[in-house]
């Protein structure tokens, strides 16, 4: 389960002919994506992550983004030493290689069940024949998330963010949309009405929602102001069906974990006061989780204020 964007009816479908403008560029950024595609699948799935993570370990420290990393953890994390950030920020940019890697790998990586073990039956029972709302967060890789709706027997529904790259984006989309058999969409106005009526109808759509969101709302998080979006769970409340918080956790081996939990949504007579409170919660439980493996989050991200 993943957040990216669909192709809504309202929006660029995957791999729309670019415009003149930005058309050779893009062209370029596709072949030398297409090229790493072709590069990394030479190797097996397991060297190809432990390749491009000692890369970006010893690389990635050096662009502009590393900075506003350590800026936020150290403010979100101020009772660990320099060294110790300077740990999990290394270990983070690892973590995002094996993902880049892995991402190009994704039907392969997924293709072997001994990778994954899971911890989604309680959520599976709890949920029944009912729709759901699956929030996660940028952390293990996320790429696989979906895997603990299959392993729950869903059939689940993906929704995410577009590369504005038209060529890129259709790659991507080709190499995500095999996990999502319910069908995977770019975020618009015209996927968040479709996800109500999915939601209504039993479907079970999954979404990162760790994302800074200006049109969302400010809550704590890590003691501090954050924007955080408020549409899962105004979807979740108004379909009234569970939402459901989950994570990957990288394990050794290159295995991953993919855990999930019941968000508890109340149920007043404000919808908006409702889905602010679950928002908040689902958010504590992500602070809970990145505290528990804060080298896997991905930290470069502008989430406060």
């Amino acid at each position: 389960m993943t957040q990216t964007d669909s192709p809504g009816e309202t929006g660029k479908q995957p791999g729309e002919r670019p415009g003149e403008r930005g058309g050779l560029r893009y062209r370029l950024e596709w072949g030398l994506l297409s090229f790493a595609l072709w590069l990394l699948r030479l190797m097996p799935p397991d060297t190809a992550s432990a390749v491009m993570g000692k890369a970006w370990r010893l690389f990635a420290r050096f662009n502009s983004r590393h900075r506003r990393a350590l800026g936020n953890l150290s403010k979100a994390m101020p009772d660990l030493s320099a060294a110790e950030h300077r740990l999990i920020l290394l270990g983070m940019w690892e973590n995002l290689g094996r993902i880049a890697a892995e991402t190009l790998q994704l039907d392969r990586l997924v293709a072997d069940p001994d990778r994954f073990e899971y911890d989604v039956d309680a959520v599976r029972d709890a949920v029944g024949d009912s729709g759901a709302v699956v929030v996660s967060l940028h952390a293990g890789n996320w790429e696989v998330t979906a895997m603990g709706g299959l392993a729950a027997g869903w059939q689940p529904v993906g929704v995410y963010q577009t590369i504005k790259n038209p060529l890129v984006d259709k790659l991507v989309y080709d190499l995500r949309a095999r996990i999502y058999p319910g069908g995977l969409y770019a975020k618009s106005h015209e996927t968040a009405r479709r996800l109500l009526s999915i939601a209504r109808s039993g479907g079970r759509t999954a979404m990162l929602a760790d994302l800074q969101d200006r049109r969302g709302a400010v809550i704590p998080f890590f003691g501090r102001d954050a924007w955080a979006t408020v549409y899962p769970a105004t979807i979740a409340r108004a379909a009234g069906v569970p939402l459901v918080a989950s994570r990957v956790v990288r394990l050794p081996g290159n295995r991953f974990r993919i855990e999930a939990r019941i968000v508890e949504m109340p149920r007043t007579g404000d919808r908006k006061a409702d889905a602010l409170a679950a928002t908040q919660r689902y958010h504590a439980l992500f602070e809970q989780w990145i505290r528990e493996n804060p080298s896997q989050w991905m930290w470069i991200m502008r989430k406060w204020l």
